[in-house]
């Protein structure tokens, strides 16, 4: 599953997909009955969907690029670059560069994240860190850039595992979803609370080139709206990430929605490569 990450000269968005809050959260090495997630190259085409209000931006363009590898014995690494220009309804454009590079282990215990952010080729966010679960079930981060600490609780996951709890909501016929979710985005200290919509499965042919490939096209995918919450779930979410998920974790249709303007990303390309096995 993709991740987002912010636009901090709009407003911030994060990343990832929400996970299935169960009791106890087992580890995820590969759960029976699921397909395993795909080794894959994805890129998506952004543009504007929707624009509202005085501080919506009259235009915007851009791109996604994010490279998901490895396996439940050997960890999850991500490498991801989201470049958005923003023409603003007065003045200059402004170009955003977002690059993340992640590593998780097969079990959910440990993440590592670096992450930098641009606003017009100057960097505004330098983030260096990990963190980890500690035995009381808490969780903990560690951050080199800036130098800090920070203890997030309990009932803490990171991106894929949650990824692998969505799709075993989803395949369990589940329409709702609510959990707290850390990436390593923003601060680098804060964890997300969201609500995710799981819609109906389907096969239903689809428009988008890339989603026709060999890999997918036969595949079921579950579309997934995720509410994100940076306090309470009583306030309004502070953005909404709308996409299709088939069942190996690739993502589709992509909807950010910043409240007052909607970006799409439609996949444009695709390379699905050999799943690793574990040794």
């Amino acid at each position: 599953m993709i991740r987002f990450l912010p636009i901090p000269s709009v407003r911030p968005v994060v990343a990832a997909a929400v996970f299935l809050a169960l009791a106890g959260h087992p580890t995820l090495a590969e759960p029976a009955g699921l397909a395993p997630m795909a080794a894959h190259h994805a890129t998506y085409k952004l543009s504007l969907l929707k624009s509202k209000g005085t501080n919506a931006p009259a235009s915007a363009t851009g791109v996604i690029d994010y490279v998901f590898s490895g396996s439940s014995c050997d960890g999850y690494t991500t490498t991801f670059r989201q470049l958005t220009e923003l023409q603003p309804a007065e003045g200059e454009a402004r170009l955003n560069d977002l690059r993340s590079t992640t590593f998780e282990d097969g079990a959910g215990t440990q993440f590592n994240f670096k992450t930098t952010t641009k606003n017009d080729a100057e960097t505004v966010s330098d983030l260096d860190g990990r963190a980890r679960k500690l035995p009381d079930g808490k969780t903990s981060v560690e951050l080199k850039q800036p130098v800090g600490k920070a203890a997030l609780g309990t009932d803490v996951l990171f991106p894929t595992e949650h990824l692998r709890r969505i799709i075993m909501a989803a395949e369990r016929g589940q329409k709702l979803l609510s959990a707290s979710v850390f990436d390593g985005s923003d601060t680098g200290k804060k964890v997300f609370y969201t609500l995710s919509v799981i819609g109906a499965p389907t096969v239903a042919p689809i428009s988008d080139p890339a989603g026709k490939t060999d890999s997918l096209k036969t595949m079921r995918r579950w579309p997934v709206a995720i509410s994100y919450f940076e306090g309470k779930k009583e306030d309004q979410p502070d953005y909404v990430l709308s996409f299709d998920l088939y069942e190996n974790g690739i993502s589709r249709a992509l909807k950010l929605d910043y409240g007052d303007f909607v970006l799409a990303g439609e996949l444009t390309d695709l390379h699905v490569t050999a799943q690793a096995s574990c040794r």
